[in-house]
């Protein structure tokens, strides 16, 4: 990657952490505020303050820190100092049960609705997406065994009509964690009406990290179209070799082509190697050489040049389909996207504590900067889902009951409404530092998964 493109990469990154930590801290700020409690310092980032002003009635200090990964909003309390009797009525720990537990709970549920709102943004701005239209499925997989045929639209999942392939694929994972069977409403290519019974029992961890449609034998439907280019990406490493819109591909590496399927699988199969590209550009025959891109996907490694397939509309009306709602109907299907999102999450987690999920899905913060500049790169539209997506994230970790992060205080709140009173300082210590472990952990093991990503490719 050069320069440029890391930096790229890293603004892209440090918006989207600065956003998701900004939102979540302004959720215990306002509602601390709200209820009358004295904010001292609001500080994005941990560690030495790089920059701060005073500002407010109360002089509360806004703080950039060295340490970026994270924030906190520090409240007036008896705990961490003394405070004048004057005061006291404003001290966290002063506050009633319920208004401690607002506090707290808050910062997670401003990140909710961060992602809510960027839902619902984008359901309203609309999106081209792939149609749930299948191949032919290879032989000896459960689609073929469920008697699916090229051609068909699937409509229905479970009885919940679907759109698009996400759709599909979403459905499939809902499914496929709950170990139920799975039931398809398709529409032949003759309008009759089908449904092809699917069975998920039996699929392991490494099964639900794959491409769960393709290895259940669900193949997006992908006609014999012709090897000419369509659109080349502005300053791509197709433009850069010469490529240009209406060239038709003869050879690569001296093998020759006739469909675009073939072009693309040629690429796919060569991240970071030369090759050599013979076609033809009007009447004339051409040379041209290019080393694609290596791009990470599905936990291995691709190749791209930035070109897209030249396609007449009548076909790309049949393939995609552009999806957009209404603002109301938009706003009842951004709240239902991050439920479901969320639940999918916790679901998640709670399989890779028991084993029937590995903790290769656990990601770091180099993951996360990869595909905060990929997803920038797409679009904005992209980009927002992928903020919606990790704002999911960390309001649903920091609902966790781990000590440390905002589910711990909860669940001291819980025990102290069970027990009338609250724990001992002590109590309350050692919990501390178990959740700091455990953070550490789960760090430990987010790293390790950058770096054998990055090594892997």
């Amino acid at each position: 990657m050069s320069i440029g493109g890391l930096i790229y990469y890293l603004c892209a990154f440090a918006v989207a952490l600065g956003t998701l930590i900004v939102v979540h801290e302004l959720g215990h700020f306002i509602v601390a505020r709200a209820i009358g409690v004295k904010v001292l310092r609001f500080s994005l980032g941990f560690g030495k303050v790089l920059w701060s002003k005073r500002l407010g009635r109360d002089g509360t200090e806004w703080a950039v820190a060295a340490f970026p990964l994270g924030g906190y909003v520090k409240m007036l309390d008896e705990r961490e100092g003394q405070v004048a009797a004057h005061e006291l009525p404003r001290a966290f720990n002063r506050q009633p049960l319920a208004k401690r537990c607002l506090v707290v709970v808050a910062g997670p549920l401003a990140n909710l609705l961060l992602a809510i709102m960027l839902y619902w943004l984008l359901f309203m701005h609309g999106a081209e997406q792939l149609r749930p239209l299948l191949s032919a499925p290879p032989a000896a997989t459960t689609a073929a065994a469920a008697a699916v045929e090229a051609g068909e639209t699937v409509r229905a999942v479970n009885g919940k009509a679907i759109t698009t392939w996400q759709d599909l694929n979403w459905e499939l994972m809902q499914a496929a964690l709950n170990h139920s069977p799975v039931t398809l409403e398709v529409i032949s290519p003759g309008h009759d009406i089908a449904y092809r019974h699917l069975e998920t029992q039996g699929l392991s961890a490494a099964d639900l990290e794959s491409d769960l449609p393709q290895h259940l034998g669900l193949l997006p439907y992908r006609p014999e179209l012709k090897p000419i280019v369509g659109v080349v990406t502005p300053a791509g490493i197709a433009e850069q070799a010469g490529m240009r819109s209406g060239d038709l591909f003869l050879a690569i590496d001296g093998q020759s082509v006739s469909t675009w399927n073939e072009v693309a699988a040629m690429i796919r199969k060569a991240p970071g190697r030369a090759l050599r590209f013979e076609v033809q550009r009007g009447g004339a025959r051409m040379v041209l050489q290019a080393t694609p891109a290596t791009v990470a996907e599905g936990g291995g490694s691709i190749g791209r040049i930035g070109i897209m397939v030249q396609t007449d509309p009548g076909l790309r009306d049949r393939l995609m389909v552009t999806v957009r709602y209404e603002a109301w109907p938009a706003l009842g299907m951004a709240a239902a996207q991050t439920w479901d999102t969320s639940w999918f999450s916790l679901r998640m987690i709670g399989r890779m504590i028991s084993g029937e999920a590995s903790w290769k899905n656990l990601s770091g913060p180099v993951t996360i900067a990869d595909y905060a500049g990929q997803s920038a790169k797409l679009g904005w539209p992209q980009y927002l889902k992928f903020l919606a997506l990790i704002s999911i994230s960390l309001g649903v970790l920091n609902l966790l009951p781990i000590p440390i992060l905002d589910g711990g205080h909860l669940l001291y709140y819980t025990i102290e409404m069970i027990k009338g009173g609250p724990l001992s300082e002590r109590v309350m210590e050692i919990g501390q530092q178990i959740g700091l472990y455990l953070l550490v952990l789960l760090m430990a093991f987010a790293f390790y998964n950058d770096i054998n990503r990055l090594v892997s490719g």
